[in-house]
């Protein structure tokens, strides 16, 4: 796995635990911006996309572009093929263009057909749904996002992890048929594995979103207790315990949280 696929999948729970925070800074243009590169990649695909992206990249990453794309026209077997798809991914990822950065790790999975290579697809994606405020482009977004983590699910329905990041996109954005889908997922996914801290952190996290705080501390230790070297549950405790007000257990494992990361 490259360093760029690494941090697609951890930076898409770092977002996400941003979110709860609810901060919203980007101006009327990004999110116009947005709503273009949204419109443009369901119209036209992926090459409007990339073409709409470029404007907004520096000089040195708008090489290192060039240089990959014409490597990438240049090969015709698929394990080339596969090289170059990711490093474009990855340099999208740090240029900070998610949907494109998410195009090109999907156009991997197609190829390879793994679980892995579908659930950093979806992760990516993910991260572009969090990161992004315009609805269009959310929806954009989720939808990727599903068909990764759904692709993944159905190549290894024993990885529970799957599962529940298919949840967490749906707690990211809701179905206006069934906002309660996540819950729904969740609860069934407890039921079914009982002893997996995934599940129990992501229930964690839509109970601090809701401001469910003793909820969140229940469902947080659990999972912190399941797997004390989880690098998640203290971040998230963190949070939870400063939203019940007690700031000695907060800040107790704020500090934990902090030698994790």
């Amino acid at each position: 796995m490259t360093k760029g696929q690494i941090f697609a999948i951890a930076g898409a729970l770092l977002l996400f635990l941003g979110l709860y925070l609810g901060f919203d800074t980007k101006p009327d243009a990004q999110r116009k911006l947005e709503r273009s590169r949204a419109l443009q990649a369901e119209s036209t695909g992926l090459d409007q996309l990339v073409e709409d992206a470029k404007a907004h990249i520096g000089a040195a990453e708008a090489s290192e572009i060039q240089s990959l794309e014409a490597a990438l026209q240049s090969v015709s077997n698929d394990t080339a093929r596969i090289g170059f798809l990711r490093q474009l991914s990855a340099v999208w990822y740090r240029a900070g263009q998610l949907p494109v950065a998410g195009a090109y790790a999907e156009q991997v999975a197609e190829i390879e057909n793994t679980d892995a290579a579908w659930s950093v697809s979806g992760a990516t994606f993910f991260n572009a749904l969090v990161a992004a405020t315009d609805p269009t482009l959310r929806r954009y977004n989720a939808e990727h996002a599903r068909k990764g983590f759904e692709s993944a699910a159905s190549l290894n329905p024993d990885k529970v992890e799957h599962r529940v990041n298919l949840a967490l996109v749906y707690a990211e954005e809701p179905s206006p048929e069934n906002p309660m889908q996540a819950v729904m997922m969740l609860r069934d996914l407890e039921q079914k594995f009982p002893t997996s801290p995934a599940v129990y952190n992501a229930l964690g996290r839509l109970a601090i979103k809701t401001g469910q705080w003793e909820r969140a501390v229940e469902r947080l230790e659990k999972a912190y207790s399941l797997d004390p070297k989880n690098p998640n549950a203290p971040c998230l405790l963190a949070k939870a315990y400063e939203g019940l007000g007690d700031a000695g257990k907060a800040s107790a494992f704020a500090e934990k949280c902090n030698q994790r990361n």
